[in-house]
């Protein structure tokens, strides 16, 4: 705590932008701070680079350069197992990347509280390890130090890999001025300790120490000093996990043997390579297998602890393992050595005769002229002549001007040949053909493949069509899939047929843009509302204003409902059915009517039963109080007028005598 509060950093606003609240983390190359992006608002990781490596190359413009270029091209990678660089700068002396801020712990903590993780868990961080360096090797980017410190595990046990990158732009300032490596000692492959040189397959190296140390909870050497375990690296083999852990099957042996091969060749070519073989083997294990873990180290058992920091390896005197140069480990020819007794028991071989001397020393004349001369031819034919080679450079994500002046003070031929990058931004270099650090002669073709950027394409017509003719117009247009496909109930538009697209028809959109489609399930299912006995008006606004059917109107003559008001419908009410579709409704006209007859001088029987016929009511009338009942009486008079029309079902009078 005292020294996190000594930080002269903390509390400083960095570039008038992050301001510094915490210190998370120091390494060798770089201390994390938590800062807060006061113009956007939110919590990030600010990681400044320590001043004295960019003092220990002598060069301060070349590491900020360089620095730049490395944070730029990790910028560009978007990957969900990948740490986002937000932003990079310089503010005064310090040098800063800003980062997406990882909630949780990495993955070394995890190994000092668990000792050992289940082989389940090992197999499934190391696969997301390798997935996210698989998408930056395919874009030629290495990572050159993975290491647990940079596997950050979040809050929902996701891993991401952090620091893309940073130990290249360190190590080609360092290497180059004071011949120094950057990285972290118990990861370092052997070629980057012998050489310097690093690729795609020093990250599966680095991976399968890795995976090696999540299963038996011990790197694979350890040693008092850097150097001592770095040379253990360039000599030896990384052992089997079986031999720590007995039980662990020969296929995750052969894994961890294979990503960990001291010769480069005999690895898996770069981390998609690796990604498949560990999917491969993972799917041959059994899940008892996968459920179990070792024991964690117990006793004075070495870990790796401080030598997890990425350290500068610096050259050392011949003969002193004090410290790591490049080139440790390297074969040396040793100069002939010659034991003076032989001489000295042969005293004509140092005392030759005066007469010999003169042709002798001709003779080794001319064979040192010659020497001389072929010498000198082997080194022109070599270096100046058709046997002369170049290395090609290492150029990272850089511009197409930038890479073609580097590739054209080496004396070779530039051809161009450009393709889209959904990662790499347009006008630089994806990547260089034959592979960077390649010998090639002098003179050379080389192909730079440069970024067109990420692919656009149109989006194509898709309303009216059905589902599945939109689907082809969008895959043939050059878009990788469709997106969401949203069903809604549509009055008009008939079902199965494209209502929407978003994007819509003719935005210029990225390949990768998931196009939704809104589809029509056409006119929403109903229940017939039950309208009889409404007046017409009122059952045709129900009708059509809140069930969006299409009603048609019949006219009857009816007893059973009052006029204007609706006797039925067709379909009938309870039935189901759907929006939009026709209807009949029946609307009463009033009773039917009927015209009047002549009942007069009809017996009343006759005349009774007639007028009911005919859906009258009758009521029979006396003409005199004294003509008695009306059985066998004749109508003499009727109180509506033949020929008059009446409702049916009105009453009508009859009078008898």
């Amino acid at each position: 705590m005292a020294e996190t509060l000594a930080d002269p950093m903390l509390g400083r606003l960095i570039d008038g932008r992050y301001e510094i609240r915490e210190r998370v983390a120091a390494g060798g190359m770089a201390t994390v701070y938590l800062a807060f992006d006061r113009r956007l608002e939110r919590t990030v990781a600010l990681k400044v680079m320590n001043p004295q490596l960019a003092g220990a190359s002598g060069d301060i413009h070349e590491f900020s350069t360089r620095f730049r270029r490395e944070a730029k091209a990790a910028a560009r990678l978007t990957h969900p197992g990948l740490v986002r660089v937000y932003d990079q700068g310089t503010d005064g002396d310090i040098s800063y990347l800003t980062m997406e801020y990882v909630e949780g712990q990495n993955l070394r903590d995890l190994i000092r509280q668990e000792g050992t993780l289940r082989i389940g868990d090992a197999f499934r961080i190391a696969e997301a390890v390798l997935d996210a360096l698989a998408a930056a090797h395919r874009h030629g980017l290495v990572h050159r130090d993975v290491k647990p410190e940079n596997v950050l595990i979040d809050e929902d046990g996701s891993p991401k890999l952090a620091d893309f990158g940073l130990a290249r732009a360190v190590t080609e300032v360092t290497a180059t001025s004071t011949g120094v490596i950057m990285g972290t000692v118990s990861y370092l492959s052997p070629e980057l300790i012998a050489r310097g040189q690093a690729d795609a397959r020093s990250d599966v190296y680095a991976c399968g120490v890795l995976l090696y140390e999540m299963i038996t909870g011990r790197a694979p050497f350890t040693g008092s000093s850097a150097i001592e375990i770095a040379s253990r690296h360039v000599h030896e083999d990384v052992p089997p996990p079986s031999f720590i852990v007995p039980w662990i099957p020969a296929e995750i042996d052969e894994l961890v043997m294979s990503m960990t091969a001291r010769d480069p060749n005999a690895r898996p070519a770069d981390a998609t390579v690796a990604l498949g073989r560990l999917r491969q083997t993972r799917a041959t294990v059994d899940d008892p297998t996968l459920d179990r873990r070792a024991d964690p180290p117990s006793g004075a058992v070495p870990v790796v602890t401080d030598n997890a920091q990425t350290e500068v390896i610096e050259p050392i005197p011949s003969g002193k393992t004090v410290a790591l140069p490049i080139g440790l480990g390297e074969p040396v020819t040793a100069s002939p050595v010659y034991d003076i007794d032989y001489f000295e028991d042969d005293p004509e071989a140092i005392a030759p005769a005066v007469e010999r001397t003169k042709p002798f020393m001709w003779v080794m004349g001319i064979l040192a002229g010659l020497l001389l001369v072929f010498g000198l031819g082997f080194w022109w034919y070599t270096t100046q002549g058709p046997g002369a080679y170049t290395t090609i450079p290492t150029l990272g994500t850089v511009t197409e001007g930038e890479a073609r002046q580097a590739l054209d003070s080496l004396g070779l031929v530039v051809d161009v040949e450009r393709e889209h990058s959904d990662v790499i931004a347009e006008g630089f270099v994806i990547r260089v053909e034959p592979a960077e650090q390649t010998q090639v002669p002098n003179g050379s073709t080389v192909v730079l493949v440069v970024s067109l950027g990420v692919r656009m394409e149109t989006v194509p017509r898709v309303v009216g069509v059905t589902i599945e003719d939109a689907v082809e117009r969008i895959l043939e247009a050059g878009f990788d899939e469709v997106g969401e496909i949203i069903e809604v109930w549509d009055d008009h538009v008939p079902a199965g047929e494209v209502m929407e697209s978003t994007p819509s028809f003719g935005d210029r959109v990225p390949h990768s843009t998931r196009i939704a489609l809104t589809v029509s399930k056409g006119p929403e299912p109903i229940t017939i509302p039950d309208v009889v006995g409404m007046p017409e008006s009122a059952a045709m606004t129900l009708l059509r204003d809140d069930f969006a059917l299409k009603p048609s109107v019949v006219y009857e003559k009816t007893l059973e409902q009052p006029k204007g008001s609706v006797i039925r419908t067709d379909p009938p009410a309870g039935t189901p059915g759907t929006r939009t579709q026709e209807i009949t409704v029946y609307i009463s006209d009033g009773p039917p009517m009927v015209e009047m007859p002549s009942f007069l001088f009809m017996t009343t029987e006759t005349a009774k039963k007639a007028a009911e016929d005919l859906g009258l009511k009758v009521e029979l009338v006396k003409r005199w109080p004294f003509s008695g009942p009306p059985a066998g009486k004749t109508i003499v008079d009727q109180s509506v007028e033949p020929g008059t029309s009446v409702p049916v079902g009105s009453t009508i009078q009859l009078t008898y005598h």
